[in-house]
């Protein structure tokens, strides 16, 4: 019987020596990458990529949520810090309004009344006159006769326009010195335009009923 070759890998394990299996293990594995564990670098770059995303993703948050609170977003805002103001609105377009809304129905459009019943604005001394007089009349209305001009006008009970008890309007301040600043400087009149800080501190005197004329001519 022929002797076998002590380094052939094919010689059973028991009769295989430690060098014997060391020196099979090597020719057998001769030229051949370990590619086993299918090791790549590109894995491994993506992980600080993604990582390095994520620290600076949670390090903003942090920095610019305000924790998530409802009070720190303001829509009015701008960037830079600067905060919108409301538009102011024009007290003659806003008078406009109010006059075309409830006053042109007994003054009508162009101001001239009715004669007799109702007076007109047009050149009106209670209109171009004492501003007290006027925020009188539209604030707490006005009953009885009233001479315009010469010509001597039997109103029906003109109503309360503020918010005045009784108001039957409940305007603001704020309409009711923009409608008599509409009235002061249209048709041709040319008085100057009543505050709203006027109307209210007028109306803060206290309540009361119609005034007369010969109550209006007492103010001054």
């Amino acid at each position: 019987m022929s002797s076998q070759d002590s380094n052939d890998p094919r010689l059973e394990q028991a009769a295989a020596t430690d060098d014997s299996i060391i020196s099979a293990h090597e020719k057998a594995s001769e030229g051949r990458p370990d590619v086993d564990g299918n090791y790549r670098l590109i894995p491994l770059v993506l992980l600080f990529v993604f990582s390095g995303f994520i620290f600076f993703g949670g390090t903003y948050l942090h920095r610019y949520t305000g924790y998530f609170s409802p009070e720190i977003f303001d829509e009015r805002q701008h960037a830079g810090g600067a905060v919108t103001e409301a538009p102011q609105i024009d007290p003659v377009v806003l008078g406009k309004k109010q006059y075309d809304l409830a006053c042109m129905t007994c003054h009508m459009p162009n101001g001239q009344g009715l004669p007799t019943v109702y007076p007109p604005l047009v050149e009106s001394e209670w209109v171009t006159g004492s501003e007290k007089r006027l925020i009188a009349i539209v604030l707490h209305g006005l009953k009885g006769p009233i001479t315009v001009k010469g010509n001597v006008y039997s109103v029906a009970a003109m109503p309360a326009f503020g918010q005045v008890a009784g108001g039957g309007y409940n305007w603001s301040d704020q309409k009711i010195a923009a409608v008599l600043t509409y009235i002061r400087q249209e048709w041709g009149n040319t008085a100057g335009a009543i505050e709203t800080a006027t109307v209210t501190a007028f109306r803060e005197r206290g309540d009361r009923k119609e005034w007369i004329e010969a109550e209006l001519l007492e103010l001054p």
